[in-house]
Parts: structure tokens; C-alpha cells; sequence
């Protein structure tokens, strides 16, 4: 009798023990899956590229540019970037670039509202799909001062009252962001009507090469060769977009041609 009782025990033990992990294993089954769904949300975002979203609804080639118009669903972007294959309907971002405002292309013998020149269109997965651009976009105007400065005299150039050099103001940027500076110097290139603004690089014959050459930008005109005497707050690190970034800039400076 007690090995019958026994033997009864021990099956009904074995039983709930079974039981047991059976409802075990669904649990566990189940955490599984609902971790990897949290996690994926996560990579996805990672992912996910910055900047204008839309679809291709028009693309024409302008010699070593191609012009995109982008309809994001509120509105129809414009944007060029280095010759590439792109068609209509391609879901495409438009990154972070330099917009070009009343814009007109010699080539397309076009004129446009705002274009956005770009390192290269982005598909919707994230991929990029061109090079880094390396030049501006045909008609743009050129501000490269170097050929410029190699044969200028800076010789005569008194420094301004209360005033600093442009090396000062290059080796003394992280104290001068922000703050208003005035500095005498000669204009060794001016661009004009580059984003509504005109745009002067100015030198001094201070400063080492890379700290020697300010740009400005200002409503005002100026000529190469011009002595200038420029006031402005100092910006550092200001990039705009297509590979055109400065460690320091002088922006919407008054411009007084002495």
C-alpha cells in the first residue's frame, strides 16, 4: 500500500513538473521576439538619413552637374549636385548644402527661386550614391584669393586704432567668437552676390599660410587692391554646405573702402 501511495506521489510530482515547463517555455518563447522588435526600431533610426525627404519629379544634366526637383509633399526643392544617374520616382534625401538664392544657370539658360548644391543626393536607405563635389556650379563666382595675394604689397598697411591684424584675429579666435573686432586690411578678392551677400577675402601680410586670409561677408562693394577697414563679429567653424567651411569668418561686416 505505502509503494502504491508512493509510486502515485511520484507521478503526480512528475506531472506538475511537466506542467510546469510547458508553461515555462511560451514565456520565454515570447521575451525573445519582443527584444529583437524593441532593438530594431533602433537600428532603423540609425540609419535614417538627415535632411530633405521626397521623390524625383523632374532631372536634367547641366554639363558636369545634375539638377534634381524634389517633391517632399509640402513643397518642390531644387537641388545639383556632380553628374549623376538619378530618375523620377527615386526616393530620394537632399542633405545639408549650399542654397544658391535666385540663382541662374548659364547652361540651362534657366533662372531658379533657390537651388541646393550638394555633395551628392542621398537614396531613402541612406546609401550615398555620388562623390564629394569639388567645384562650384558653372557662373558661380570663384573665391579662391590665392593668385591674388602672391602679388600684392602689404607693406603700407597701418593697423587700426583699437584694432587687431588678421593673424590676431586667427591666433586669437577661440577668445574673439562672438565679439565685435575692426581690422585694416587689403582686399585681395571680392565675389559678389554669393547667397544675397558679397563676399571679400582680406590680408594684411600677417598670419601664416591657412591664418593669413579672412573672408568677409557684407552688402558692401570693394575692389581688389582696395584698403578696407572692415568692423564685425567673429565666427568660428561656419560651414555652409559643399565642402565650403571656415574655421573663422567675419559675417555682415561694415566695409569702408579708405
Amino acid at each position: 500500500m505505502k509503494k502504491s501511495l508512493i509510486l502515485v506521489l511520484a507521478g503526480l510530482v512528475a506531472m506538475a513538473l511537466t506542467a510546469g515547463c510547458k508553461q515555462k517555455t511560451p514565456a520565454a518563447q515570447q521575451e525573445k521576439p519582443a527584444a529583437q522588435s524593441a532593438a530594431q526600431p533602433k537600428a532603423a533610426q540609425a540609419k535614417q538619413p538627415q535632411g530633405i525627404s521626397g521623390k524625383v519629379v523632374q532631372t536634367m544634366a547641366a554639363g558636369s552637374y545634375t539638377y534634381v526637383q524634389v517633391d517632399t509633399g509640402k513643397e518642390k526643392v531644387w537641388a545639383a549636385t556632380p553628374k549623376t544617374k538619378v530618375n523620377v520616382g527615386d526616393a530620394v534625401v537632399i542633405p545639408q548644402g549650399l542654397a544658391m538664392k535666385n540663382y541662374h544657370s548659364k547652361i540651362l539658360n534657366r533662372d531658379f527661386d533657390v537651388v541646393y548644391f550638394v555633395n551628392g543626393i542621398v537614396n531613402g536607405t541612406g546609401s550615398q550614391t555620388l562623390s564629394d563635389q569639388k567645384q562650384m556650379p558653372e557662373g558661380h563666382p570663384a573665391i579662391d584669393a590665392a593668385k591674388a595675394a602672391k602679388t600684392m604689397d602689404f607693406s603700407g598697411i597701418e593697423k587700426a586704432k583699437n584694432g587687431m591684424t588678421v593673424g590676431q584675429i586667427f591666433s586669437d579666435k577661440d577668445k574673439l567668437a562672438g565679439k565685435q573686432v575692426v581690422v585694416r586690411a587689403k582686399v585681395v578678392k571680392f565675389s559678389p552676390q554669393i547667397m544675397g551677400k558679397n563676399w571679400i577675402h582680406i590680408e594684411d601680410g600677417t598670419g601664416n599660410k591657412g591664418t593669413n586670409d579672412l573672408t568677409v561677408t557684407t552688402t558692401a562693394k570693394a575692389k581688389v587692391g582696395d584698403t578696407v577697414l572692415v568692423s564685425g563679429p567673429v565666427t568660428l567653424n561656419k560651414d555652409f554646405g559643399a565642402g565650403y567651411k571656415y574655421d573663422v569668418i567675419m559675417q555682415d561686416a561694415k566695409v569702408t573702402v579708405e
